[in-house]
């Protein structure tokens, strides 16, 4: 009885769960999730009907059977949408994912997975929020990822300024946005327009709910003091190790273990005090890359990399290593620890080699991110990429269309 009521309580929680638009994170042997156009790792915002790919590596290499759905939601991931599939998917999903090849060459064995979209199979119809889900043959949940599919309807500018209240004034960047949607109809665009701003495509820090100040003509205009800043952060962290057997500027030491490598990066020294250098980055983004050889995705190895911070033990903070090569996720596989015999904060972490960006996060012990307290401090002058998707919802629709998209680069930031 006890058994029926745990599985009876397990299906609910996991309908609950997959009610809500939130990724789930992969277990130790998925590594290395991309979303990628022409080989390259992109934020996942697509244009209706364009062409991109979703893969991953599974380090046990038993090219074991995955398969995906792909769920629409609404503007704020709170549910799926009110149309059915059928509506947004033209032919099926739950699909196995039949592309895939074994690593060749390499130290550490996995098997590569990779599937197209759209496909044979089912193309999305519709713009809006959708989240991929990937089972295995047991239909668990193995992982699930977040994607945008846009219309450019209207026309949206986006404008980066230094923030304009005293406290902020050094340290954050403010979003300036307007959108103009000229001869189209839109029904009280005031309530039905809805905006998300992203830095750096990181679905965790964006901004949401921001409504329009006010109109002019048939603009709407943003221009808030408070509402659209983003702690400015300082240029990324980088590791190359496209020869992995190589040292350069960013990695220390190589060493062969039985099965595998180490690459030990130089001990990094915390930056919160410095004045802001710049040095170009790929802001958290990474590249899959062996330069000596053709096909990176089945021919780049892995590696154990291995971190150092010299920083004194924060006795009530946690400290992660984040980046897009992880979602930015916060868990035990990317918390560092303090060595007291070394004096530094430590992680080691399997990577598959390129060319890689992160960065450091604070949390409180209850995983409250502290982004004004950052290890390296906040700086109006970073280089940071911004993205600003615009959702519209008429009085009758069923769904939450992507009606327009905009980038810029805080590069250009105006005072």
């Amino acid at each position: 009885m006890k058994k029926f009521l745990y599985i009876i309580s397990l299906i609910f929680s996991i309908l609950n769960y997959s009610q809500k638009g939130i990724e789930t994170e992969p277990p130790f042997n998925i590594k290395t999730i991309s979303f990628s156009v022409n080989n390259n790792n992109v934020i996942p915002f697509f244009k209706i009907g364009e062409t991109f790919e979703l893969s991953f590596d599974d380090l046990y290499g038993d090219e074991a059977d995955y398969y995906y759905t792909i769920t629409q939601y609404n503007y704020d991931w709170s549910s799926p949408s009110d149309l059915a599939k059928v509506e947004y998917l033209n032919g099926n999903d739950n699909q196995r994912i039949i592309t895939y090849e074994n690593s060749f060459n390499t130290l550490q064995i996995y098997s590569h997975y990779k599937q197209v979209f759209p496909n044979r199979f089912n193309q999305i119809t519709k713009s809006g929020n959708y989240l991929i889900t990937i089972f295995n043959d047991e239909r668990e949940i193995v992982f699930s990822r977040k994607f945008v599919i846009y219309e450019e309807q209207v026309n949206v500018g986006l404008l980066v300024r230094r923030a304009r209240d005293f406290d902020s004034l050094d340290g954050k960047q403010n979003i300036e946005m307007s959108i103009n949607y000229g001869d189209r109809i839109l029904q009280n665009p005031i309530q039905n327009v809805k905006v998300t701003l992203f830095q750096n495509g990181n679905w965790k820090t964006s901004i949401s709910n921001i409504k329009p100040q006010y109109t002019l003509g048939s603009e709407l205009i943003y221009r808030y003091n408070k509402e659209t800043q983003f702690w400015g952060g300082n240029e990324a962290y980088s590791i190359d190790n496209k020869i992995i057997r190589g040292t350069n500027n960013t990695v220390a030491k190589v060493t062969s273990g039985e099965n595998i490598y180490n690459t030990y990066l130089y001990v990094n020294t915390p930056r919160r005090n410095q004045p802001y250098t710049y040095f170009p980055d790929i802001n958290g983004n990474f590249a899959i890359q062996n330069i000596n050889t053709n096909n990176p995705q089945i021919e780049a190895d892995y590696s154990w990399v291995y971190f150092a911070l010299n920083t004194p033990n924060m006795l009530d903070k946690n400290i992660y290593i984040v980046g897009m090569f992880n979602n930015y996720n916060l868990s035990e596989e990317y918390k560092m620890e303090f060595n007291k015999n070394s004096g530094f904060y430590e992680k080691a972490i399997l990577l598959k080699q390129g060319f890689t960006n992160y960065q450091y996060v604070v949390t409180d012990k209850n995983g409250k991110v502290d982004n004004q307290n950052t290890i390296d401090g906040n700086h109006f002058q970073t280089e940071n990429n911004y993205t600003a998707i615009v959702y519209y919802r008429g009085n009758n629709d069923r769904y939450d269309r992507v009606i327009g998209i905009a980038n810029t680069n805080s590069e250009v930031i105006r005072n």
